[in-house]
């Protein structure tokens, strides 16, 4: 088994395709890795790989707009979820006193922006395509260093300056594992033996689009949900890209679209709606317990 993710090695997808393929007991696999996340998508797409997990929302910066785009523009299907806990360091070559630019991938850096803030405020900042990228950079010279992993360091070379740098102790990231239509149920297999395949541990994931907004439009929609005490972990906008102010909504309900209840309300919400793209129904990834920092 081949998984699309984002490279180099050493980013943070490495640890969500080690932590999903060691979770459903994959023993044979090779990681292909990509500049950025559109080419994953690609990559699932063609059937270059046999599955891609990529990034799809932060505990801390929230949903990663690129992935959001291309689960409605492209013909992949989610089949899978992980969480990695992310806790961002420090790396360089050299000494604190050394530094002049900081790299790293746009959402890490927001996850860092209060310490940034506060101690480097004259540092130039840069953006990477990833936050192995930075720290495979930053073995260049002294005055670079990343904000990466500390599997990172190890990787490329370089020492820890400080660790945990994230604004919030409490980071996590959600991974999606996406794969072509035809390759869905393969991959879903690997898990049949593992987790039941519906009810209270998995979740379902679609897009709505209603073209003509209209008082109480969307209150009518999330009604076929409510009236059937279905419970919805995430919704969210986004723009549909075909005018100012027209939007799509990206919506995960509890439980899979094999059950009663949850055909019969997504089937309701398409009669009220222009469009609606069901992405999958796939395993939940319980996620780990949070304190209050």
């Amino acid at each position: 088994m081949n998984i699309g993710a984002l490279g180099p090695a050493g980013s943070y997808s490495q640890k969500a395709v080690d932590e999903w393929s060691k979770s459903r007991h994959v023993t044979s696999l090779e990681i292909v890795y990509y500049q950025d996340i559109q080419d994953v998508f690609e990559s699932v797409q063609d059937r270059t790989v046999d599955a891609g997990i990529i990034p799809i929302e932060n505990s801390i910066e929230g949903s990663i707009g690129i992935t959001l785009d291309q689960l409605l523009e492209s013909s992949v299907v989610i089949v899978g979820e992980v969480v990695v806990p992310i806790q961002h360091c420090l790396l360089s070559k050299g000494t604190l006193d050394d530094i002049r630019i900081i790299l790293s991938h746009p959402q890490a850096l927001a996850q860092c922006r209060q310490f940034l803030k506060s101690n480097f405020p004259n540092t130039e900042i840069r953006t990477t395509g990833s936050t192995s990228h930075a720290a495979k950079l930053s073995n260049e010279f002294a005055e670079m260093a990343a904000i990466a992993s500390r599997e990172s360091a190890d990787k490329y070379g370089l020492e820890i300056l400080i660790t945990d740098i994230q604004d919030k102790k409490n980071n996590h990231t959600r991974f999606i594992v996406i794969s072509s239509p035809d390759l869905s149920e393969e991959i879903k297999n690997i898990t049949a033996d593992l987790i039941t395949p519906d009810g209270p541990d998995y979740r379902t994931s679609i897009i709505v689009y209603i073209e003509k907004d209209s008082p109480g439009a969307l209150y009518t929609i999330l009604g076929e949900f409510a009236s059937r005490d279905i419970n919805l972990t995430r919704i969210e906008s986004r723009p549909s890209k075909k005018g100012l102010g027209d939007y799509v909504f990206y919506i995960d309900l509890n439980g899979s679209i094999n059950e009663k209840d949850i055909k019969e309300a997504i089937d309701g919400v398409a009669m009220k709606v222009k469009n609606i793209k069901v992405l999958g129904s796939y395993p939940i990834h319980h996620y780990p317990e949070q304190t209050d920092n």
